[in-house]
């Protein structure tokens, strides 16, 4: 890129070279030059090939056993078993590869909606595009709190500060210039170039595309940040370590097994498939994987409802959160501000319309006013704004978008007044300014926080008419300022000065606007959610701490109400936290204050935010939550989670989803180590207490696949227990393994052994049968305890159709295994009568009573839900 030199070129060669002008490039070309040069995007690595994931899955110490016992059958003449390990293992790779190719699938769907936007000039008119789709000759649009999307060479800019420390390792922002350089500089003195992969950290400005994709200095030097390395959350660390124990637990009870089993005689081999088989079937090596799908499926889900997820773990972390602390605008509001009522001339107008539709009259008494009489207010919320309404899209603040809508219901449009300087708006401040050519007269127009206007203003027009601004003045504006803030209307004052310099003081007084934006209905109902799930929800605004209380009271948020001001003089924040529901008059510092005194108390704090200054709080937030549509760039990349619709519901919807997703991680472990437990317990006992094997290898390997593969994955898109939202969040370091969960595996382990081995007595000494029915009755047994888990969270019967049909799938292919001529060789089964089935389903029946009741006794004496 460097060797082009654009830094030393004039506007007028650059657009020569690009053969483009201050219109920006048209659609047609812009189309052409995208084939040309290719989408703006840093080159990934090579993807993983499906071959790599299809043999990982043989990648296992397990695995590796059972290929060696299929070597070892076949060696020694067994042959149908050989063939059956050998097909349950290619089966097993084919399922495990299917479920990790979706999961790939489905992050690689999610990176692409995280995808960054910018706007550009086409066809003279801005427009927001997809970054990828930046060409060489676009002009971009350049705002505060933006990521830069391509190398560019400024043509125009307003106080414009870019951080470039991705680039150039410095972390102070760097002061930008559209000036020609005219001798040759390094990358970090070209003070009129901005490069891809940096951030605006102050002013704004215009810029002509240089280089995109691999071309810019990022992607020459290969410094942009890398795609992501799979993050393994800390359920799946956790599950991975349980996994890791009861691998072991299971090897040493296999040998035993094999050890006790040749002490009583029995034949090697078949004591040693028999092991081998066991610890495959009962090591419970897909845990982690089943997580990861389960978290996959859900956050596909809540792409559906508005949420995006950036990190994994802050799935899980949902579930546990006791409070979330939101923004006000945009989020529990529609985000449409339209201004209501006018205070100009000592009189009080009001203002007719919705939203964004110019169509609306002025009135004071229900008389129509001339819009004339207050010309300059309008004008300075035209001209002092930085927004634009294209085509009833907003492209900037939405109270700024207010103002241009009002001034339109006056008829007037942005004035060709060239714009010589800025003062842009900063959270200390509250004002804005902008300086102003118009003819011979250089005009200083300050918009802000009615209090600060005041304090910089020593005249004010009234009338058409300039004269001293009184105390008396002082004392009309404050208390209208707070009658209007009572109505929940947000408040700006106005004020100019004519000036050759720019600056916010010896300003002349002019009016204010107060605008509203109504509550989303949709808010108070995900509050009352909230307060019924024990989540507490404090809203934190920069409005008036009357207007705040005013829009709390709407949405239902109960407790006390303070302001920034008030939040800095508590000393002991921690020991009051819990009392306050309302922060008013705040700015991003105070967020990191309710963060840090929340923690204390020992909460799991979701924060919104959508500016550059909210990076700090959304950071150290459990949950960090950025706005998809108003939140900068550098606060979705300091986010965990993007809301798509900047709506608060979105964020109750993610926590209540959040909730079902660990529900039915909970249910698949609850369900395999019952299943396991089971089997192994069978097994021990019956050798123990000297009864024949009551299953041969193949059939543990079948139950393996059968039980443990579909109906398991289908629990995890179980639906979500109606009453989720009724219970109190879960503690951060609880365990999925709780407890009461291990006792009542080991409960329903032991009953079904009693309840097969009891069958088994029964059918001896015609072992073939015998076998065949404690075979049936084991999958029988644990698709009963599918349900028996499942009727724990309130879930209906029939409502997860994938499970029934998974259900249904099994006990079919377990009838065929039963039935079929060819089956009953491989699977040394016998047909059953109907009589059996009765039997078997007694048995059943026996153990769905009898572990309710142990269930009930569990919990009555541990006092925990599992």
């Amino acid at each position: 890129m460097t060797e082009h030199l654009f830094y030393r070129k004039s506007t007028k060669q650059l657009y020569e070279e690009f053969k483009v002008s201050e219109e920006g490039l048209d659609e047609v070309e812009a189309a052409r030059r995208l084939a040309t040069y290719g989408k703006n995007e840093i080159k990934e690595a090579k993807p993983v090939s499906p071959w790599h994931i299809f043999f990982s899955q043989f990648k296992n110490t397990v695995i590796y056993i059972l290929f060696g016992a299929l070597i070892i059958s076949a060696l020694l003449g067994e042959f149908i078993d050989s063939i059956v390990i050998a097909a349950i293992l290619i089966l097993n790779g084919i399922l495990g590869f299917i479920q990790e190719y979706k999961a790939e699938k489905s992050i690689e769907a999610l990176k692409k909606m995280v995808s960054l936007h910018a706007v550009v000039l086409r066809d003279g008119k801005e427009k927001k595009i997809d970054a990828m789709e930046i060409v060489p000759g676009d002009i971009l649009i350049l705002e505060t709190g933006e990521k830069v999307p391509a190398d560019a060479r400024l043509i125009q800019s307003v106080e414009l500060e870019i951080q470039e420390a991705i680039l150039t390792g410095e972390s102070n922002p760097v002061k930008k210039d559209a000036s020609v350089i005219s001798k040759k500089v390094i990358v970090s003195d070209m003070l009129n170039m901005v490069f891809s992969g940096t951030i605006i950290t102050r002013g704004n400005g215009k810029a002509l595309v240089c280089s995109t994709g691999m071309r810019t200095e990022i992607g020459r030097i290969a410094t942009l940040i890398q795609e992501e390395t799979e993050t393994v959350t800390p359920l799946q660390k956790k599950l991975a370590t349980l996994g890791e124990w009861l691998g072991i637990a299971t090897v040493g009870i296999c040998t035993s097994i094999f050890i006790v089993g040749l002490l009583f005689g029995k034949p090697a081999l078949e004591m040693f498939l028999i092991a081998v088989s066991l610890a495959v079937a009962a090591i419970p090596e897909g845990l982690p994987a089943v997580v990861t799908i389960a978290l996959g499926l859900g956050v596909m889900r809540m792409v559906k409802k508005g949420t995006l997820i950036r990190k994994l773990p802050s799935v899980e972390t949902l579930g546990s959160t006791t409070v979330i602390c939101t923004d006000k605008t945009g989020t529990l509001t529609h985000n449409q501000m339209t201004v209501r009522k006018i205070y100009a001339n000592g009189k009080v107008i009001s203002v007719t319309g919705e939203g964004y539709k110019t169509e609306g009259i002025f009135t004071e008494n229900d008389k129509a006013v001339d819009p004339k009489k207050f010309e300059m207010l309008l004008r300075i919320g035209l001209l002092c704004n930085d927004s634009k309404i294209q085509e009833k899209e907003v492209i900037g603040d939405p109270t700024e978008a207010a103002l241009i809508v009002s001034a339109a219901k006056a008829g007037m449009k942005a004035e060709k007044l060239a714009r010589i300087g800025e003062l842009t708006f900063d959270s200390e401040r509250k004002m804005m300014s902008t300086h102003h050519k118009s003819g011979t007269k250089k005009l200083v127009f300050t918009k802000g926080a009615p209090d600060r206007i005041i304090e910089q203003c020593d005249r004010i027009l009234e009338n058409g008419h300039v004269r001293r601004f009184t105390r008396d003045d002082e004392r009309k504006i404050s208390k209208m300022n707070e009658n209007f803030a009572s109505e929940a209307l947000r408040v700006l004052g106005f004020a100019y000065k004519e000036s050759s310099k720019l600056n916010e003081k010896n300003l002349i007084f002019v009016g204010l606007q107060a605008m509203m934006d109504p509550p989303r209905a949709e808010a108070r109902e995900a509050i009352a959610k909230c307060q019924s799930a024990g989540i507490k929800v404090m809203m934190i605004t920069g409005d008036h701490k009357v207007t705040a209380e005013a829009i709390g009271r709407e949405l239902g948020l109960h407790g006390a109400a303070v302001t920034g001001q008030e939040l800095d003089e508590i000393h002991d924040l921690e020991h009051v936290i819990d009392n306050i529901t309302i922060i008013a008059r705040a700015d991003p510092s105070h967020k990191v204050l309710v963060l840090e005194a929340l923690k204390k108390k020992g909460h799991i704090v979701a924060m919104t935010g959508d500016g550059v200054n909210d990076a700090p709080a959304l950071k150290k937030a459990d949950i960090g939550i950025s706005m998809g549509i108003a939140g900068t760039d550098v606060a979705k990349e300091a986010s965990d989670m993007i809301l798509t619709d900047d709506n608060f519901a979105s964020i109750v919807s993610a926590v209540e989803e959040g909730r079902g997703i660990y529900d039915n991680i909970k249910k698949f472990v609850n369900y395999l180590l019952s299943s396991n437990m089971g089997e192994v317990l069978i097994i021990f006992v019956a050798t123990l207490i000297g009864l024949p094997l009551p299953l041969v290898a193949v059939q543990l390997l079948w139950i393996n696949l059968v039980t443990d593969g579909l109906p398991a994955l289908a629990l995890g898109v179980d639906p979500i227990d109606k009453n989720i939202m009724r219970r109190p969040p879960r503690k951060k370091e609880e365990n999925v393994l709780s407890k009461n969960m291990m006792l009542s595996i080991i409960t329903i382990g032991v009953l079904m052994t009693i309840v097969t081995l009891v069958l088994m007595k029964f059918y001896l000494p015609d072992i073939a049968k015998a076998r065949t029915v404690v075979f049936t009755t084991l999958v029988l047994l644990e698709m009963v305890r599918v349900q028996m888990i499942r009727s724990h969270y309130n879930i209906g019967l029939f409502s997860n159709k994938w499970l029934l049909l998974a259900i249904a799938g099994s006990i079919a292919l377990q009838a065929a295994v039963v039935y079929l001529p060819f089956a009953n060789a491989i699977f040394r089964t016998v047909p059953l009568a109907l009589m059996d089935w009765g039997y078997m389903l007694l048995g059943c029946v026996a153990m769905f009573i009898l572990g309710n009741l142990a269930r009930l006794i569990i919990i009555k004496e541990t006092h925990e839900m599992d």
